[in-house]
């Protein structure tokens, strides 16, 4: 007996094996065979300061104009600490944001964005870029360390009466910018039992109050104000990136971004040719209104267009794309409350909303094509993408123990293939 991805039939042998039902479809399980990379982003996206930054850097660089963007917001998030924020409900929402960059493949230029937009940062706030953005994202209590809190005692001294002393020494700069170039590694380790590193995480991205239980790790975080930015490829991602962690809510803390390679300069562009005073100038007063504002609102318009949007924002969507994208609203608001810092404003006008939800689009739609036909079980994910690979000619057990390198068993093989047949996305031919 051997198996086919279900695109890989005609239509006559579809209806015999399905039947000639007319039925309605489902509508994601008809999009998940289809999803195309991505349109660009759209020109509200480019809206203020962070539109013209991209549009200086863009000629010069090989990067992706969506990479250049989404580091930009992690950045610019972070440098800003703790103050500015927006009220949803009962929960403060500051402006640390969670990136992760996707490319096709290695060679997706993820990192060069990320050098472009840092440089810009070394000259507005230099002390923050050299101590306060690290590579490289392994445990929990390592990211709890590098925003601990002080830590007070009191013992008895040689005189037998009672003193004070520092046994932790605190992190007085609260924000942390992690760069994670090796993303996949990071998931890996979330799998390794009693590893804290993925609540910890979401934890930052919640309220920033830190703490690992952990008996020789004592050290906790408050008011921590940390942003991530990641890279990876689509493969390693859905490899090593399972249901457990889209249920928890890890993977939607971050916002997606595919990327790829914008062009070929073989010299490498002319950017230091250009003139960034006026952008620096910019720059340098946009973080500075950042670090000084409170609460952020949204005007009467921006209100209007909020409670059009909000019920397909906050509706949920099935598989593990939906899981993806189940923090929609909040993300969204974040960028929006950005745009307007950089404007100079505590307050969310028709622009800022729009050019939020324009991000917010290109985020939802990398989601889609990254996990839209993903089931979030590794081994059904593998065995549906070789099947795809395979074409026409479908494959049989055999040949598909013999590609898992004959370390897996039959009967989870089995498994994977009923998961698959279940959601309609292979069939099995004798």
């Amino acid at each position: 007996m051997g198996y086919k991805f279900m695109d890989e039939i005609s239509e006559e042998e579809a209806r015999r094996i399905l039947g000639n039902c007319e039925a309605e479809q489902d509508p994601q399980q008809e999009q998940e065979n289809t999803i195309s990379w991505p349109e660009p982003l759209a020109e509200e996206a480019m809206h203020g300061l962070a539109g013209d930054i991209v549009r200086t850097i863009e000629p010069h660089t090989e990067a992706d104009p969506a990479a250049l963007l989404f580091s930009f917001f992690v950045m610019y998030g972070n440098a800003i600490g703790r103050n500015a924020h927006f009220i949803a409900e009962a929960d403060k929402h500051y402006m640390n944001l969670f990136t992760s960059l996707v490319g096709s493949t290695s060679k997706g230029r993820k990192g060069v964005s990320f050098g472009q937009i840092k440089r810009l940062f070394e000259s507005v706030d230099e002390r923050w870029s050299r101590d306060r953005v690290t590579q490289g994202l392994s445990s929990g209590e390592g990211l709890i360390w590098a925003v601990r809190d002080e830590q007070r005692t009191t013992r008895k001294n040689k005189d037998g009466e009672e003193e004070e002393i520092i046994i932790v020494d605190g992190i007085d700069d609260k924000r942390l910018t992690v760069v994670e170039s090796e993303f996949a590694s990071t998931i890996r380790v979330l799998k390794r039992e009693g590893n804290t590193l993925s609540a910890i995480i979401r934890k930052a991205w919640d309220d920033g109050s830190l703490n690992s239980l952990t008996k020789n790790s004592p050290a906790q975080a408050t008011g921590a104000h940390v942003s991530l930015l990641t890279h990876i490829t689509k493969d390693e991602l859905l490899r090593f990136l399972d249901s457990t962690e889209a249920a928890n809510g890890f993977g939607n803390r971050f916002l997606w971004g595919c990327v790829k390679r914008s062009k070929c300069l073989p010299e490498g562009g002319e950017l230091h040719k250009v003139d960034f005073t006026d952008i620096l100038r910019r720059l340098t007063r946009a973080v500075e209104f950042g670090r000084t504002t409170g609460e952020i609102k949204r005007d009467e318009e921006a209100r209007e267009l909020w409670h059009l949007v909000y019920p397909e924002l906050s509706e949920g969507k099935p598989g593990l794309f939906g899981a993806m994208i189940a923090r929609a609203e909040a993300q969204v608001m974040r960028l929006a409350s950005i745009y307007a810092l950089l404007d100079l404003s505590n307050i969310i006008k028709l622009e800022h909303l729009k050019a939020g939800l324009a991000v917010w689009k290109y985020a939802e739609d990398s989601a889609k094509y990254i996990f839209g036909d993903a089931l979030g079980d590794p081994l059904a994910d593998e065995t549906l993408r070789a099947l795809k690979s395979a074409g026409a000619e479908g494959m049989t057990r055999t040949d598909l123990y013999n590609h898992f390198g004959r370390n897996r068993k039959s009967d989870t093989i089995g498994r994977a293939l009923t998961l698959l047949a279940e959601r309609g996305l292979v069939f099995s031919k004798k």
